[in-house]
């Protein structure tokens, strides 16, 4: 309750509204995005209070960042890990493209916003792999105030292993001072795999400008103790091999209830990106020739005019999750918008494509998986269709390959950072662990779905061939599966897999509806015609009284049906409207403490999965019915990680899996309301 008090007193204070008319206490984040770009170039904080631990990467590792405030000669601790008394924390918030910390102590009031303009519509500026420090501080108690501010960002950052060696420098940009850090190795592209830290590229820290600024490389523990003493970093570097800090001062002299701001920018140019078919690829900022100086030359010309931008845009989005889908449901959503584009990285291919790929964190590292883009996709196809494309296109080539043999589409493009060919299952030899139903299905779904919002089906056109060998393979394969792995591939193989049967006749609807598009008018026919055949004869195969089977020959189980939202979300219509309506009163008898489970064998859900799931309701009090614990489980979990979405609904616990971009698949409660869908789509 204090808590909640003090964050209401300190958000009017700044300015902006307080919490929603609900009265929900702010949500307490498993863990908080600080600076979230890419699978490499991400930091976060695991814990309530900004205070509470250091900062680490989204695997866990220690990615540590310092802040420190220095108050009337008395230092204080902004963030964890330091041996300064820690400033008291007033309130937290998570919006879509900033999180900001209020800090009330020694008759200061002080914001520290980590801003990241994660802006959609503009692959430019999301591109951009740098964020801003920004502080806001003004005098609570009427008087006036000394202060001084600290930051500072260690090697860590760029190395895989602390015992990896470094070498720092300062660098001019503009005639103003930069700091640089590497690791002297410099081994780009060199390594692939899941719980890894990038170990090639720079890292880059400058303050905005140099009014009251000194600059510093040196151990963390000079650097701080230089700063509490008078403010000011050493004279001179020391440029040690391993724990090496990058570190700023910057003076504000006294200050009284006005507010003054200064903000500190920090980057990464990892030189190359990703490795596609044994080509290496820039990041998509780096395309035309841009280089680290251009890009905090860039950074520092719009930061104005982005700021604006994203408060704009974190208004407009929370209120439209909240119109969409409640207060609970904007609160989740919100935590799922920066993981969500930070599990990826934008490049461009050789002749300027953009490729938008996922990293399949925590999971298997893979890079490109099918059923990774496909949860995903109601983010890609709110924000920005774009990215969805640029999400199939590299699929898409590799499969109209000759090395990818099979009559189904492949589940990945390698491990991550090495996109060379499937690794998952039999790979290119054999099919052996494949999911060629999940895949397939997948592929012509999502290319439905970019038609749809495209208005147009020129994407398909390109690869009809792909699409139509799928189909096929759909059209034989898809009513009754074979024996197989599924996008839940943790929970083992199940053969006649209702939920996968569901998947596969909506994709021969979306098929058909591609062909309709495209004006193959006879594949049109008969593949609608198919596809409602199939549905009927699925309603007789699952039926199990007052629900649907999780398997057609195992009577007396159930399973969330999450692969129907796309009967309503493309309009194929197939399957009467009966079928979600029963199946969400009897999952409303199943639901537990926080959520409803994968299905009748386990206790444990996925995320992304029960928001699909909630989102066939027909109603505004069932939706928010299913949401609920899931959000609870958020607000409770004991599992202080970046957003998974694998957890017990019994325990609140994590099961497996953290950071992972499929809690993109959130927003796809957005894509329901037609109206919401087409003003983001088309911003």
């Amino acid at each position: 309750m204090k808590l909640c008090m003090l964050f209401v007193s300190f958000v009017l204070f700044a300015g902006a509204q307080p919490p929603s008319s609900d009265h929900l206490a702010p949500i307490r984040p498993p863990a908080v995005p600080l600076i979230a770009h890419d699978p490499y170039f991400s930091i976060w904080s695991a814990a309530d209070r900004l205070t509470d631990s250091i900062t680490t990467h989204w695997t866990g590792k220690p990615n540590s960042l310092t802040a420190l405030a220095r108050i009337d000669s008395k230092t204080y601790a902004l963030t964890g890990g330091s041996k300064f008394p820690a400033m008291d924390q007033a309130g937290l918030e998570v919006l879509p493209t900033r999180t900001i910390y209020q800090f009330l102590d020694g008759g200061v009031r002080l914001e520290l916003t980590f801003f990241t303009p994660a802006l959609p519509d503009d692959l430019d500026v999301l591109s951009r792999p740098l964020s801003y420090v920004e502080w806001d501080v003004r005098s609570a108690d009427g008087k006036q105030h000394n202060v001084a501010l600290y930051f500072d960002a260690s090697s860590e950052l760029v190395v895989n292993t602390r015992d990896q060696p470094v070498s720092a420098t300062r660098v001019l940009v503009d005639g103003q001072t930069a700091l640089r850090i590497g690791s002297r190795e410099q081994p780009i592209l060199a390594k692939r795999g899941d719980d890894l830290r990038i170990d090639w590229g720079y890292l880059y820290l400058e303050a905005d400008r140099p009014d009251g600024v000194t600059a510093s490389i040196g151990l963390r523990k000079q650097e701080t103790s230089s700063f509490s003493k008078d403010g000011r970093l050493p004279d001179s570097d020391d440029l040690a091999d391993n724990g090496a800090v990058l570190a700023f001062s910057i003076d504000l002299g006294k200050i009284d209830s006005r507010p003054a701001s200064r903000y500190m920018m920090i980057g990464y140019d990892d030189i190359y990106a990703v490795e596609y078919l044994e080509r290496r690829e820039r990041a998509w900022w780096r395309r035309n020739g841009a280089n680290a100086a251009m890009l905090l030359r860039m950074a520092r010309r719009d930061h104005d005019t982005l700021l604006q931008k994203s408060k704009a845009f974190d208004a407009r989005l929370m209120g439209d999750l909240r119109s969409v889908g409640g207060e609970k449901y904007a609160r989740l959503a919100t935590l799922a918008y920066r993981q969500t584009l930070a599990a990826h990285k934008l490049v461009s291919d050789a002749d300027g494509t953009p490729m938008f790929f996922p990293k399949e964190n925590f999971s298997n590292g893979c890079i490109a998986t099918v059923d990774v883009i496909y949860p995903s996709a109601p983010f890609t196809l709110l924000f920005n269709p774009r990215l969805l494309e640029a999400q199939l296109y590299p699929v898409m080539e590799y499969a109209r390959l000759e090395r990818w043999r099979w009559p189904f589409a492949p589940h990945d493009l390698g491990t991550y950072p090495l996109a060379n060919g499937q690794v998952y299952g039999g790979g290119e030899l054999t099919e052996e662990n494949q999911m060629p139903v999940e895949e397939s299905g997948n592929m012509l779904i999502l290319t439905a779905a970019l038609a749809k919002v495209q208005g147009n089906a020129s994407f398909a056109e390109r690869y009809w061939r792909e699409l139509t060998k799928w189909a096929e393979y759909l059209q034989s394969k898809g009513l009754d599966p074979e024996n197989q792995l599924s996008t839940d591939d943790f929970a083992g193989h199940l053969a006649h897999n209702a939920n996968l049967s569901i998947k596969a006749i909506l994709a021969l609807g979306a098929y058909g509806m591609l062909a309709e598009m495209t004006g193959r008018k006879q594949a049109a026919a008969e593949y609608r015609t198919t596809a409602e055949e199939f549905a009927k004869k699925w309603i007789d195969l699952a039926k199990d009284g007052d629900h649907y089977r999780v398997a057609f020959d195992k009577p007396g189980t159930w399973s969330q049906k999450y692969n129907l939202v796309w009967d309503k979300l493309l309009g194929l219509n197939l399957f009467p409207a009966e079928v979600a309506r029963t199946e969400i009163a009897y999952y409303k008898t199943r639901q537990n403490k926080y959520g409803l489970p994968l299905d009748n064998r386990k206790d444990y859900t996925k995320l992304d999965w029960v928001l699909w799931t909630a989102t066939l309701a027909d109603n505004q009090s069932d939706f928010e019915t299913l949401v609920a614990p899931a959000y609870q489980f958020a607000n409770d979990s004991e599992s202080r990680v970046p957003l998974t979405d694998w957890y017990d609904t019994v325990t609140a616990k994590q099961v497996g899996f953290q950071a992972r971009s499929v809690v993109g698949g959130l927003f796809i409660k957005m894509l329901s309301d037609p109206t919401m869908w087409a003003k983001y789509a088309k911003q």
